[in-house]
């Protein structure tokens, strides 16, 4: 481990979208690593599927190969076994440009609220099932977190779409082509990546 007082921080960048399952297991070994490793962490949110409907749809219209379908989803609950992650029966998909749009604006008005509120999204949708394309769930989690007066600036502002889309420009000028994608320092890892290689990816910025 690193000594936190007297190495750089190293700048870690993280595209997601809150509706992508690898991303909540991404976004969680992020923060353990960053127990450990003085990191500067950017959070870019990342539309996967902005063509969803805020009610939801079922998973099956995703349209997966369903052979494909079932490895992925064994990975992923092998993942989210091994990190403990709290977890629920998913059985749709949803619109997340709100629930970015909160989280966003959250980082820029109260940035100390904003991992708060961040894990809150995740597990409210992954864990307890509730719909994030819902208004009314996300305007009871922005009070269960004391973020009333950041919904207008939110939702309302064209500056937080123009934010949005700066985090999908990054994304293209990158060459990202999906999401969870995390990049330490200039060197970018896709998917939900192991525990191990992202702490050698930290460490080799030390030496």
């Amino acid at each position: 481990m690193m000594d936190r007082q007297t190495t750089p921080r190293v700048p870690v960048t993280l595209f997601f979208d809150y509706n992508c399952p690898f991303c909540y297991v991404a976004s969680y070994r992020l923060e353990r690593l960053n127990q450990r490793y003085d990191m500067d962490i950017l959070w870019r949110f990342v539309e996967i599927h902005p063509e969803n409907p805020a009610a939801g749809k079922p998973l099956a219209d995703l349209g997966y190969d369903p052979a494909r379908w079932q490895v992925m989803m064994e990975n992923l609950r092998r993942m989210v076994e091994e990190d403990g992650l709290p977890w629920g029966d998913r059985t749709f998909t949803t619109n997340t440009r709100q629930a970015i749009l909160l989280a966003q604006m959250t980082s820029i008005m109260h940035p100390e609220k904003f991992l708060p509120l961040h894990r809150a999204i995740f597990h409210a949708y992954f864990a307890d099932g509730r719909n994030i394309g819902d208004e009314l769930v996300l305007r009871d989690l922005a009070a269960e977190h004391g973020l009333e007066d950041v919904l207008p600036h939110a939702w309302e502002s064209p500056q937080a779409i123009k934010v949005l889309l700066s985090h999908v420009e990054a994304a293209q000028q990158l060459g990202l082509t999906g999401v969870p994608t995390l990049v330490v320092a200039n060197r970018p890892f896709s998917g939900a990546v192991s525990m191990e290689i992202l702490e050698q990816a930290l460490q080799e910025q030390h030496q």
